[in-house]
């Protein structure tokens, strides 16, 4: 593992983080394309990685950088579906310290050269907040499936699971240190 290093999967990271400042101002007057812009900057969080574990490219700069790019991600759109009223500002809130507080974990383990993996809890949470925002942006639902009950359902299971992930996270930090 090298440092700082401009390869591929890190100008993918880049990217995400470019994405962000247009998703929030586009999203709130045409939610479509915010959710086309969320993707894509979600896509990149997947294709980055990808690249870097198939090419040999894991950079400690990429471990630090790809996580923090995912959480603005995630934190904006919190933000902005606190601001379009979708959510309560106590569940953006309980999400948002999580991040700061998981990030802030891997952060201090990396300068201690440990490094604290993904785990399931975390991926899934990831997955169901992320449908769960695509879903809340969306507009009306198709038949009988309402969009925005399923968004709050799955942001709830994403709250549950942030929770249990981080205390895992925590816990798995203070054995390595």
């Amino acid at each position: 593992m090298s440092n700082i290093k401009l390869n591929i999967p890190t100008l993918l990271t880049f990217s995400r983080i470019l994405l962000i400042p247009f998703f929030i101002i586009i999203t709130p007057q045409n939610p479509l394309l915010g959710i086309a812009i969320f993707l894509t900057a979600s896509a990149t969080d997947f294709f980055d990685g990808y690249l870097a574990r198939k090419s040999g490219q894991i950079t400690k700069f990429g471990i630090i950088l790809d996580p923090i790019a995912d959480k603005i991600l995630v934190i904006s759109a919190l933000i902005l579906l606190v601001d379009m009223v979708k959510i309560a500002a106590w569940i953006a809130i309980i999400i948002i310290a999580r991040e700061f507080i998981v990030t802030g974990l891997r952060v201090v383990a990396l300068s201690k050269n440990i490094v604290i993996p993904a785990e399931t809890g975390g991926k899934l949470k990831t997955a169901s907040q992320m449908t769960a925002i695509v879903l809340l942006l969306l507009p009306g639902g198709i038949g009988g499936f309402d969009f925005y009950d399923a968004g709050l359902v799955l942001i709830y299971i994403a709250l549950v699971l942030a929770v249990v992930s981080g205390v895992k996270y925590t816990v798995f930090f203070w054995r390595q240190v």
